[in-house]
């Protein structure tokens, strides 16, 4: 049976906390009842009223190429494509962060071409919301109620503390049944590789999570938001046991950038590398296979400011392990631009701490043939308003003889559209066949398609 990784928007629910006026602070003990039998109860009674549905409604943009016939038989001036606008309406859950300012996070593929967002709280009352920030890299948006009162939040705890085998509860709206609340425990951390988002660094918990719970709420056992549930692995979409949830630490330093910027400022450390394997380690003579290992610094990058080499094994950011590059990768991502972390890294046997400050993705330039080799030459840099702009190509070179020119804006791989570099990555490398990019050149639009 084919593995299937699911989105949970399906009949998703959004599941709000908010931090003013009432706080759900539960303790440790409150967990046997007057009998003296142990309950989850007394937490899911002050949980619970910051859960919250979603449900949206809009309108999706389809775009049809037309085939080469049709415009043969109308002439030159017939249209290149089809554009449709389908109707759709979804269910997700959210988690209200801040009662007082009436902050909802939920994930952004809940609300996704929304037009109209209502929230319902468990009481029954209904709010409308609006979009303060979203980001598409790690699936998290932010909305805010209009004309908030007698909300209740939740507390976010620190999900850097968590540990396999610790509990955890789940609440969401599976299948549109209404507030349904699930138990198990932490079953991995920083999984990533999934392919659901450009960002992956999740919990993984047998806790029973299934289409309807996007947005929803996983709490560990004093009622503490340590993660936001995301997605599923089963072969139909159902719980199997393997669900995935966002770290609360990194939805955090994402809606703190929101609510201070308006947007997201998203922090680039400058390094290429991978995972340490085995081989590599004895090659290398590291004693360890758990890390970030840096095979090349960029140039006038924040670690090359902070002394950085290629050949460090980054072992963790902030005091927190890190396990892999693309944990690292996720947590760099996540956090602002113009931060400073300390880093703790392994060079030639010997450990030290490096103190680095962030650098903002967007300023940074990319050579593009790490992308694909047939774009050497191009350096590529993010497009303020939207795509991908060709800011220098080499005379001579694989992007020069593609037909690529300085000031050439890549605003779509195969008909998805790009908005960063990693859209443009991502897209280019899971493509089946062709690849085709759509260039805006001027005022005019073209195609060019990649060698295979």
């Amino acid at each position: 049976m084919k593995k299937m990784v699911t989105l949970l928007a399906a009949a998703s629910l959004a599941f709000v906390f908010s931090l003013q006026p009432v706080v759900a602070n539960i303790p440790a003990a409150a967990m046997t009842d007057e009998r003296g039998v142990p309950t989850l109860a007394p937490m899911l009674e002050e949980v619970t009223p910051a859960v919250v549905n979603i449900s949206v409604a809009g309108k999706r943009v389809t775009r049809q190429r037309l085939p080469e016939a049709f415009r043969f038989f109308f002439g030159p001036n017939a249209p290149q494509e089809q554009v449709r606008e389908q109707p759709f309406r979804g269910l997700g859950s959210g988690v209200i962060i801040d009662a007082k300012n009436g902050y909802v996070v939920t994930n952004n593929h809940v609300i996704d071409d929304a037009n109209e967002i209502t929230v319902t709280l468990k009481d029954g009352r209904q709010f409308s919301a609006t979009v303060l920030g979203r980001d598409e890299e790690s699936d998290i948006a932010l909305l805010q109620l209009e004309n908030p009162r007698n909300l209740t939040q939740i507390n976010i705890g620190n999900s850097d503390q968590l540990r396999v085998g610790d509990f955890v509860v789940a609440i969401g709206n599976p299948f549109g049944l209404g507030q349904t609340v699930t138990s198990g425990i932490v079953s991995a951390l920083g999984r990533s590789g999934l392919g659901i988002d450009r960002l992956e660094n999740f919990i993984q918990t047998d806790a029973a999570i299934n289409s309807g719970n996007s947005g929803g709420a996983l709490v560990d056992l004093n009622g503490n938001l340590i993660g936001i549930n995301t997605a599923i692995i089963g072969a139909s979409g159902g719980n199997i046991g393997i669900g995935f949830a966002i770290p609360a630490n990194m939805m955090k330093n994402l809606v703190d950038q929101i609510i201070e910027f308006g947007e997201i400022r998203r922090g680039v450390l400058g390094v290429r590398g991978g995972n340490l394997t085995q081989e590599l380690a004895d090659a290398l003579d590291i004693d360890r296979v758990r890390g970030a290992w840096v095979s090349e610094v960029l140039p006038e990058s924040a670690a090359e400011r902070a002394g950085i080499q290629a050949g460090d094994l980054i072992l963790a950011i902030d005091g927190t392990p890190v396990h892999s590059f693309t944990e690292l990768a996720a947590k760099v991502g996540t956090i602002g631009a113009g931060r400073e972390v300390q880093l703790r890294v392994l060079r030639e046997g010997r450990e030290m701490n490096v103190t680095v400050e962030l650098d903002e993705r967007g300023t940074q330039q990319v050579n593009a043939d790490s992308i694909h080799p047939a774009l050497e030459g191009a350096e590529l840099t993010r497009e303020e308003r939207g795509g991908i702009r060709i800011e220098s190509v080499e005379s001579g070179s694989p992007a020069a003889r593609l037909g690529l020119r300085e000031g050439d804006v890549i605003i779509a791989v195969n008909r998805q559209r790009v908005d960063s570099v990693q859209d443009l990555q991502r897209f280019v490398q899971n493509a089946r066949g062709v690849v085709a990019l759509n260039l805006r050149r001027g005022n005019s639009s073209l195609y060019v398609v990649l060698p295979n």
